[in-house]
């Protein structure tokens, strides 16, 4: 029996897990998990990337105490990098895609190199603050020395492989969130890389899932669908055409699967996003600010700060005016779930995709200030979680409105994979809001992904069709 490792890293965490087919089924062994945050490090949020590489070595060597490793797929979030020089060191920093650096970015390519709706129908990728082409922009602004000193550009997974096995490999699904990307061709858009003064040199040839990238310790490492959404959306076992799927973690990524990218002015418009997956399909779909809330307030509440070094000032003036806030309290997931449902009276909400809820001083804060503007301000723990529970799942219904209306198809059930397809109360408010059926799992819904990939690279399934049927087993 094979050992396949699928090495899935959050922006809240990571994990190792050991994938194996038994009987036709997938069996799942989680053997590591760590932490993930960031540091502040001049002037900027970055990622502990040194602290990364160790986590991710020493889960790797927790799965090998355990038996023979035979693959290893590593998969991250997108649109963060870090650029090499010639002889393979670090030339930049590893910022992290909600620091604040790309403020007006997009105004100044939209006024010196090309419009959005021109960029949209080159790379099909929605408009976000964090997107590559801004951070690379920003960055060239900042320190143009970075850029001219750098040999490759490689995307955070990317590079993790790169430290374990000295190779540099680009992987399709990863760079497809770049927005640098010729959608139709499926390949770095040179022509507008050029026009946007960024070093075509560094952007060197794209890799599918499936492709061996070297060895590490003996062990070989494969691309499985290195964005995190590409691997969660391969193991969602949905029924027909007519489901739509929900990867629901920090990030609540809601759409389909096509076979040819969405580019037109309507799709514009509604920012909808046409990132790669494997073997060549495109996953359309929506970014909605997701459990990033739940994730922030909790925190906030129990005294944490996600990045080291940052003030938390703003925090303590928002918790100080929920009448119930018990300081020192540690604030369970399950216990704000409740709190919820205790205030269900409470129906205000705002619009969570609101440019405020990125990277806010105090996540806290900024909902009540947005709830205080929509008609009123929550008071109460539960009455915050309310808010932030039912504006997700207006949310998600208004993207699936809008997806309908560009597409042309009536969607009958939801398929939510990932962390958020535990949460029973925010699963209950979409199906509520949406009218529609909901199915919830699998969990590990992006480890499951990355290992299928490994498994048809292993000869385990011939196809995705036989991967899928085995998740449903």
């Amino acid at each position: 029996m094979k050992n396949y490792l699928a090495i899935d890293i959050g922006a809240s965490s990571g994990r190792h897990i050991i994938g194996r087919v038994k009987d036709g089924k997938i069996t799942l062994e989680e053997v590591y998990r760590f932490d993930n945050g960031q540091i502040r490090k001049d002037g900027h949020d970055c990622w502990d990337i040194e602290k990364l590489v160790a986590s991710v070595k020493a889960g790797i060597d927790a799965a090998a105490e355990k038996c023979t490793i035979d693959s290893i797929g590593i998969d991250t979030w997108g649109v963060d990098f870090i650029l090499l020089d010639a002889d393979g060191a670090p030339v930049s920093d590893a910022v992290a895609y909600r620091d604040a650096r790309t403020a007006g970015a997009d105004a100044e390519i939209e006024k010196d190199v090309i419009s959005f709706p021109d960029l949209y129908a080159r790379a099909g990728i929605q408009k976000t603050s964090f997107n590559t082409i801004y951070q690379l922009w920003a960055l060239k602004k900042e320190h143009p020395e970075q850029l001219e000193r750098a040999a490759s550009f490689l995307t955070v997974p990317e590079y993790l492989n790169y430290r374990l096995t000295g190779k540099i490999v680009h992987e399709y699904t990863d760079s497809s969130t770049t927005s640098l990307l010729d959608a139709a061709k499926k390949d770095w858009d040179f022509d507008l890389i050029e026009k946007l003064g960024f070093p075509k040199r560094i952007f060197g040839k794209l890799e599918m899932p499936g492709a061996t990238v070297g060895e590490y310790r003996g062990m070989k490492v494969v691309l499985p669908a290195m964005h995190d959404t590409a691997s969660a959306y391969l193991a969602v076992p949905a029924r027909d055409d007519k489901a739509v799927y929900l990867s629901s973690g920090t990030w609540s990524l809601l759409g389909v699967e096509n076979e040819k990218a969405i580019t037109t002015p309507e799709s514009c418009a509604a920012n909808f996003t046409n990132e790669g997956g494997a073997w060549g399909r495109y996953r359309y779909l929506k970014n909605i600010m997701g459990l990033w809330m739940i994730q922030s307030i909790r925190r906030e509440l129990n005294g944490v700060s996600y990045v080291e070094g940052k003030s938390g000032e703003a925090t303590a003036a928002a918790l100080a005016a929920l009448s119930d806030y018990e300081k020192g309290k540690k604030y369970s997931f399950d216990e704000l779930e409740s709190a919820a449902r205790a205030a269900e009276g409470f129906r205000v909400t705002v619009d969570v995709n609101e440019q405020r809820f990125m990277n806010p001083a105090s996540m806290t804060g900024e909902v009540l200030s947005a709830a205080a503007k929509a008609g009123k301000a929550p008071q109460t723990v539960g009455e915050l979680m309310q808010c932030v529970y039912r504006s997700l799942a207006e949310c998600y219904a208004a993207a699936i409105a809008n997806l309908s209306s560009i597409t042309g198809k009536t969607y009958t059930s939801i398929n939510i994979v990932g962390g958020g397809s535990q949460d029973r109360y925010l699963n209950a408010l979409t199906a509520e809001a949406t009218g529609l059926e909901v199915f919830a799992g699998p969990v590990e819904g992006t480890a499951i992904g990355n290992l299928i990939v490994q498994m048809i690279a292993g000869g385990e399934f011939r196809d995705l069709a036989g991967a899928r049927a085995a998740i449903v087993r």
